[in-house]
């Protein structure tokens, strides 16, 4: 099951965050700030798909205004699925409610940066259509 991020799984978040996006700066507080935050703004959509009763996996969106994509699309910022969880179908039904944002939205596209490590990432969303199209750029301005 897909639903909205709850309080109750940010400490879920963050570890998925910490352990497999390599974030090490996404401890539970932070995690919560910045979800709680992106609660009150609608562009930024967060869901957990739950198993067993418990998040085992995330998906953090928001929709994007450029001028290539006057209509916006919607940017994956994160996506994880805890690695007992994975290869059971999960991280494409976050993927795929992704899609089901952007459309309800009005977006055009869908896009996500991913790390050159993340090859199981970059699979299945080049076996979802997703084209390879550019790189990421990163720096901090401040700590």
């Amino acid at each position: 099951m897909i639903r909205e991020v709850q309080p109750e799984d940010y400490a879920v978040v963050a570890r998925l965050w910490r352990e497999l996006l390599n974030v090490p700066a996404a401890t539970d507080e932070r995690v919560g700030r910045t979800l709680n935050r992106m609660a009150q703004d609608d562009r930024y959509r967060t869901f957990v798909a739950v198993e067993d009763g418990a998040a085992v996996g995330f998906i953090t969106l928001v929709e994007v205004l450029s001028i290539d994509d006057p209509d916006g699309y919607i940017k994956m910022n994160g996506i994880a699925v805890l690695p007992e969880y994975q290869g059971r179908g999960i991280g494409r039904q976050l993927i795929e409610r992704a899609e089901r944002e952007a459309r309800e939205r009005g977006a055009n596209s869908v896009g996500c940066a991913t790390s050159f490590g993340r090859t199981g990432s970059q699979a299945l969303l080049a076996e979802l259509g997703y084209e390879r199209s550019a790189y990421w750029f990163h720096k901090v301005l401040h700590k």
